[in-house]
Formats: structure tokens, C-alpha cells, sequence
């Protein structure tokens, strides 16, 4: 039986981030709240970028210096980023930059007669450091290389993309490319930039564009409606399509809103470990999909009172399939109505060998929906609490037969006081009084058993003196466990 297809490039992820300054929550204030959702998109798309072993981000920005001939790029080892001109002159970004990488494009430019000019400042400007900080803020800590576009034609724009993914090859670099941009600025009357009620369809455009797997369709769209939207990515885009052209699309919109009359995008252009998925072995997919519709079936014909396991086993199995082939499971074709539900959740993964009491073996969730529904959300934290919970190393796969799942499924979160605590019932969100840092705790954990002890550990999970001003939510579980 023939062996999938390797997909070898060095451009192993790319994507597209927004950057409002108001996002950042030292910028924003009690805003953040009105953009959680792309903020939690980031959180995901650094995911994305770590997952795929990218030893270099390659961001281009939309608000650097702007050359109308050439191309841009900040040139200075240590690339630095504040937003002091945003009021909030502690929040900093900082990382490497990768001058081998930066020269090779550079060179890879010449050789099709584009010039790459060094910028004379050294601090980036925020359609860079906005998308920087949540990448740091979410744990991604390589190289980069940071670039402005031209006023040079959408075809420029491509072949220079073009050259990125050449520059990538020249120095066996792994690559994560970043478009960072905002679509139209014209969405409601009290946008920054006006209103029009035609800049709507650009962005609609590009995100049907998306949905359908079908990038190339944003190079099609109508220059007069960009001018329309005036939007501030279109050409970050054309960057990061021509230098993945040549590569298996794997689209996906992770969240686009827009609250102020901006409209802010986080979307997968492409993704190596997900093109690797797609090329697996057809008997190897349609085995996958047979236990995944089994779980569902399975629940299907329980008594709707006893959904105790059809969650935690769609934890296991995505888990075993992720540690024995490198392969993410999909959702149920047809989810029970549990499963096609948005909330977030926890997957717990602890150990159940003989004679011992269980061990924690790994927990990460969502506090709130980040998928379309319940099933991708467990698939998605199942995997993290195995592979990336930073408390352990990952699960290995003789370890599999001693692990046991459990899923808590989270009411929406509501407001609360310290003397409507209850540990035993409520789970609690803990933030400090900017809202910079929060930090959970599940309800019915052995050894908690107060509101103050319950308070401490969330707090200090976080970073939060548990004696400064706090903010306080609670929220209700549904915990389903696996049997015996």
C-alpha cells in the first residue's frame, strides 16, 4: 500500500491577523470586551504558527514607512515595538530578527528587479506590533522578519511574494507568513474612515473567498470597490498568496466581526499540517470517519438523559489518532445536538493505572466558543491538553491505554460577588481590574473548599495578587466523564 504523499515546502504555514491597537488591552480598556472574539482567533492562529514549526514569522505590514518603488523592511537585531503613541507605553513587543532570512529575500528581490530598502526607524509601527504582541502573548518566541509593501501594481505584489517563498527554499528556513491588515474602514456611520454602504461587499468578498478555499478570488476583486472600503490589507494579502501559490490550500475564517465599523479578519491561507492531513491514505481517512460518526451514532441512541460518554470518547479518539498518525480528526458529519451546540470546554486527561490514584495527564480549554460547534471545540482542546499543556510533556503513544477523559462543558460566564461564590457549584473567572489577566478554576476540585481558597488558586494561575481589586465571574459545568 503506497504511502501518502510527502507536501515538502519551506513556507509551512500563512495566514491573515488584524490589527486595531485597540485589541491590545492595555490600548483598549473595558473595549477588549467588543473584540474578544478575533482576540481569541489570535490565540488560535499563534497556535496554528507553533504548531507548525515555523522558525520564522515573516509579517507584512500594511503601516510601515512606504516606499511607491520599492519594498520595505525593518533592519535592526532586535525588533522593537510600544504603544506609547496609544497611551500605553508598557505595552512592548520585542523579538530577533532573522537577518540571514531578511538578506535571502532581499536578494531573491533583486533577482526579479524589486529592491527591499531598510527603514531608517527602528520601532515598528502597529500594524506590525499589534499582531506581535498577541503572538507573543501566546507563546510564539523565533525570529522575524518584518516588511512593508509598495504602491507597485497587484501583480508586483505576488511576484514579490514570490520571492519570499524562494528565500524561504535558499535557507532550508521553516516559515510562517502573516499578512496583517484591516478590510474596510466604512462599515457603520461612525467608522474612522466614514461610512459607505457599499464597503460592506469587500469584505464580503474576501471572506466568501475563504470559506470557499478559493484565495485567488481576492486578486479578482474590483479595484474601485477597495477604494470604496478603504481597507489597509489588500496588498499584505497579494504577499502572502504569491508565496503560496504553489501550495495546497487549507483556508479557514477563525473569526472576522466588526464592532467599530472596521472589519477585522483572522483566516488560515494555508497550513502544512494540513495539507499533510488531506493527502493521508483514503483507507486511513475513511477508518477515521467511521469511529467518528460511530461515537455520534452511538449517543444518537442512548436515552437523551444518559449523555455520559459520547463527549470524552470524541476526546479520546482525538487524541489517540493525533499522538499515533500526526492526523486532527474532523467533526461528526451528523453531530447530536449536544455536539453541534457552541461552548467552550475543558478536556481533563488523567492517568488510571492499578493501585494508583488518577493523575493529572493534562487540561486545557475555552472559556467561550472559538468553533462553529461543540464537537470541533473538544477536538481542539483534547489535543492541546495532550500535546501542549505546559505542565507536561507530551502524551506518548504507549501511554494511551492508562489515560482516562473527562469534558466540562461551561454555561456562559455572569457576573458575580465573592458571597455568591460557591466552589462545589460555581466555577470562577478571575480578572484583574484592567482586565489584562484572567485566570479559571473549575468548580469540584478536591481540596477546594471555599470561596477564598477557590479565588487564591485562580488568581495566581494568573499572574493576580488574589488581595488586589478583583473581577469576579462564575459559571455552571456539565461534566461528562468515561465509565469506571
Amino acid at each position: 500500500m503506497a504511502s501518502a504523499p510527502e507536501i515538502a515546502s519551506a513556507i509551512v504555514f500563512s495566514g491573515i491577523a488584524p490589527h486595531p491597537p485597540i485589541m491590545v488591552p492595555e490600548v483598549g480598556g473595558d473595549a477588549v470586551a467588543e473584540v474578544r472574539g478575533s482576540i481569541a482567533a489570535m490565540a488560535e492562529l499563534t497556535r496554528r504558527i507553533i504548531q507548525s514549526g515555523a522558525e520564522t514569522v515573516v509579517l507584512i505590514s500594511p503601516h510601515a514607512p512606504l516606499d511607491a518603488r520599492a519594498f520595505v523592511a525593518y533592519n535592526t537585531p532586535q525588533l522593537h515595538g510600544d504603544f506609547a503613541n496609544f497611551r500605553a507605553p508598557n505595552a512592548q513587543v520585542e523579538f530577533p530578527l532573522d537577518q540571514e532570512l531578511l538578506e535571502a529575500i532581499r536578494s531573491a528581490a533583486a533577482g526579479d528587479g524589486y529592491e527591499v530598502l531598510n527603514l531608517a526607524g527602528g520601532e515598528l509601527d502597529h500594524g506590525a506590533a499589534v499582531p506581535l504582541y498577541f503572538l507573543h502573548r501566546h507563546g510564539w518566541r523565533g525570529r522575524m522578519v518584518i516588511l512593508g509593501y509598495s504602491f507597485l501594481t497587484n501583480d508586483d505584489h505576488l511576484k514579490f511574494g514570490a520571492c519570499l517563498a524562494t528565500a524561504a527554499e535558499a535557507t532550508r528556513r521553516s516559515v510562517a507568513l502573516v499578512a496583517s491588515g484591516d478590510l474596510s474602514h466604512r462599515l457603520k456611520p461612525q467608522a474612522p474612515a466614514g461610512y459607505n454602504p457599499a464597503a460592506y461587499r469587500f469584505d464580503e468578498e474576501v471572506v466568501a473567498a475563504l470559506h470557499d478555499n478559493s484565495p485567488g478570488r481576492i486578486v479578482e476583486i474590483d479595484p474601485d470597490l477597495r477604494r470604496t472600503a478603504g481597507e489597509c490589507g489588500y496588498r499584505s494579502m497579494l504577499v502572502a498568496l504569491g508565496a503560496t501559490e504553489k501550495l495546497p490550500r487549507a483556508c479557514e475564517v477563525l473569526h472576522y466581526e466588526a464592532p467599530f465599523g472596521v472589519g477585522y479578519l483572522v483566516a488560515q491561507l494555508t497550513n502544512a499540517l494540513a495539507a499533510r492531513q488531506s493527502a493521508a491514505k483514503p483507507e486511513e481517512t475513511n477508518e477515521t470517519d467511521r469511529r467518528v460518526n460511530a461515537v455520534t451514532a452511538e449517543a444518537d441512541a442512548r436515552a437523551s438523559d444518559e449523555p455520559t460518554s459520547d463527549l470524552p470518547a470524541l476526546a479520546r479518539l482525538a487524541v489517540e489518532t493525533f499522538v499515533r498518525t500526526g492526523k486532527q480528526i474532523s467533526a461528526p458529519e451528523k453531530p447530536s445536538a449536544l455536539l453541534a451546540a457552541r461552548a467552550g470546554c475543558f478536556v481533563s486527561i488523567k492517568t488510571r493505572k492499578a493501585n494508583e490514584n488518577p493523575e493529572l495527564r493534562g487540561c486545557i480549554g475555552t472559556i467561550e466558543p472559538t468553533r462553529q460547534g461543540l464537537a470541533e471545540e473538544i477536538i481542539a482542546n483534547a489535543i492541546n491538553a495532550a500535546t501542549r499543556d505546559p505542565r507536561f510533556s507530551p502524551v506518548a503513544a504507549e501511554e494511551l491505554p492508562e489515560l482516562r477523559y473527562s469534558v466540562d462543558v461551561l454555561e456562559a460566564p455572569e457576573p458575580t460577588t465573592f458571597a455568591d461564590l460557591d466552589p462545589k457549584v460555581y466555577g470562577v473567572i478571575v480578572e484583574d481590574e484592567s482586565e489584562n489577566f484572567r485566570g479559571l478554576l473549575l468548580p469540584d476540585i478536591a481540596g477546594v473548599d471555599t470561596a477564598e481558597r477557590q479565588v487564591e488558586i485562580a488568581a495566581r494561575k494568573a499572574g493576580i495578587d488574589p488581595d488586589g481589586p478583583l473581577k469576579l465571574s462564575r459559571f455552571r459545568v456539565h461534566r461528562y466523564r468515561e465509565k469506571g
